[in-house]
């Protein structure tokens, strides 16, 4: 429990071993009062067996499914256990654990979803070329949509209250790039109010990122199609209660 709140840490994983058993007993240290769930998206190595050994619960999934597909199944744990807030904290360290607590203040203040955003002042986090274009135009259009600032909408580091656990847990993209994108449109389209607070991103804790040139513009194509069809579809997933 953290101020009275049950808090289900959910951490997508894919061939994470080398790294994830120090995020998870760095969560537990920092945050004792809450659980965590390793989602092990299809992963190829020993990651599902490290996270348990480190003291996480573990969800394996099958096969991979991307980041989305992996935090569906965790918002269904979280639901079916009537958790009342969710924070998806990234497994290889990049997430800092200490800045939890303030997420879940802003929803104990009245927000439905909260981002930690990287480009609102705090840290040194920096992207370029097509990745940043993408994110930039995002954020203008999410900041009109939302009618409140919003720089950085694709990151995964977000809070949750208890009406969009429920939500997300029926439905939440699970294409691999785009769900966070997707998933902030749909929620600001259904009336739910998104805020950000500002946090740095620290380096990975190891492994690699899987970035290239290719990988970028494929980002920026997918991500350009994604806002598109979002924007003109009538009806986009959840309805906030009582609409």
């Amino acid at each position: 429990m953290i101020d009275g709140k049950r808090v289900l840490i959910i951490m997508p994983a894919w061939n994470e071993a080398d790294g994830v058993a120090d995020v998870i007993k760095e969560v537990h240290t920092t945050l004792p009062g809450a659980d965590i769930l390793v989602v092990d998206d299809g992963s190829g190595d020993d990651t599902a067996a490290v996270a348990r050994r480190a003291g996480a619960t573990v969800m394996r999934l099958p096969y991979n499914l991307g980041v989305g597909g992996a935090m569906r199944a965790g918002y269904r744990y979280a639901s079916d256990r009537s958790y009342d807030v969710t924070v998806q904290v990234d497994a290889d360290g990049q997430h800092d654990p200490r800045d939890v607590p303030e997420l879940i203040e802003r929803l104990d203040a009245g927000a439905d979803l909260v981002v930690g955003a990287r480009f609102a002042g705090t840290g040194a986090y920096d992207a370029r070329g097509p990745r940043r274009w993408a994110m930039l135009v995002l954020a203008f259009w999410l900041s009109r949509m939302s009618k409140t600032r919003l720089t950085d909408v694709t990151s995964g580091f977000r809070a949750s209250g208890r009406d969009l656990i429920d939500v997300f847990a029926r439905w939440y993209p699970v294409e691999y790039l785009g769900d966070t994108v997707e998933s902030t449109i749909a929620v600001v389209r259904a009336g739910y109010r998104v805020e950000q607070v500002p946090v740095a991103i620290r380096p990975r804790a190891a492994g690699t990122p899987s970035q290239s040139p290719l990988k970028a513009g494929l980002y920026l194509g997918r991500i350009g199609m994604i806002l598109l069809l979002s924007l003109s579809r009538s009806s986009l997933g959840p309805k906030r209660k009582g609409t």
